[in-house]
């Protein structure tokens, strides 16, 4: 064996013991980060799963029922009255917010005196506390001492009596989507807004020398551009809504998203927690469902 075969072997024997190093290290950079997800997400729901097949008692002695615990749950109407609850509150919100937000980074992706600190005081209403902001619209639709009824019932006669739209379980539903769309529109706004500053300014100069207006430079160049943002946003939007529950909870309790529901399933009343997992573990698969019908129909990934 020549020294040049030697050395073409050392080199590459080296380069073999070096990539075998970065790939440990690798993992081993990546190993605490992995077991946070194993024991806070994996865990949880594997274990979510297993109980759903049990009729768990206080005791510990944990019956197994198979699948009954899911053929209770999708032959209960107050289930299905929950799902359809969560669809028009997701539907809604996750519209109302994306629009909404779209709305107001066009108009702050203008120039005008003190832009700064309007785009600031735009995101209050995300980064507020949930409680605080919570108990400033039961107050504001109180109806005795707030404000939404003293105008809607004292001055413009909207209503034929004074009424607690919060409480009551005929507009409850309505307030809460009102609410979420007030509450959660300033991430839309903001990730909107980075989009459109990335849009090239050249485009929209060539437009106007071709004549085009307004509305025309928004279909043919903004909207083309934000596209696939637009998409992404309504899709993180529908899996918060889908599982949102404190918003919901501390607002009104008549509005039984499935969170609520199965909270209340599991937790209140005779606290029956294997018909809560076979909830949570239905709403998963709906969610993954909704997920990937979204992802291969709209988004076209």
């Amino acid at each position: 064996m020549n020294s040049d075969s030697v050395i073409s072997k050392s080199i590459f024997t080296r380069g073999s013991i070096l990539e075998d190093r970065e790939k440990k290290f690798g993992w081993f950079l990546i190993l605490p980060s992995l077991i946070i997800i194993v024991s806070l997400v994996l865990y949880p729901i594997v274990y979510n799963i297993f109980l759903s097949f049990f009729e768990v008692k206080v005791t510990g002695n944990n019956e197994f029922t198979g699948i009954q615990n899911h053929l209770n749950i999708i032959t209960d109407p107050a289930f299905w009255q929950s799902v359809t609850t969560s669809i028009v509150y997701v539907l809604f919100t996750t519209l109302g917010t994306t629009l909404v937000g779209l709305c107001v980074a066009l108009l702050m992706n203008r120039k005008f005196p003190l832009r700064g600190l309007v785009r600031s005081l735009i995101l209050l209403p995300y980064v507020a506390p949930v409680i605080a902001v919570v108990y400033s619209w039961q107050f504001i639709f109180d109806p005795v001492n707030g404000i939404f009824m003293h105008i809607a019932y004292d001055k413009l006669h909207l209503f034929t009596e004074r009424i607690n739209l919060i409480r009551s379980p005929d507009t409850s539903i309505y307030v809460a989507i009102l609410f979420g769309i007030w509450k959660n529109f300033p991430f839309s706004y903001l990730m909107i807004l980075a989009g459109l500053q990335a849009i090239d300014t050249g485009l929209y100069e060539a437009a106007e020398i071709d004549g085009c207006k307004g509305w025309q430079k928004f279909r043919y160049i903004t909207f083309p551009e934000i596209y696939f943002l637009l998409g992404s946003i309504i899709l993180l939007r529908a899996i918060w809504n889908f599982n949102k529950f404190e918003e919901v909870f501390l607002l009104t309790q008549n509005v039984k998203v499935l969170p609520i529901y199965t909270y209340l399933k599991a937790f209140t009343g005779i606290m029956d927690i294997g018909h809560g997992a076979a909830i949570a573990m239905i709403q998963f698969i709906l969610l993954i469902g909704f997920i990937l019908i979204y992802v291969k129909r709209v988004l076209k990934w």
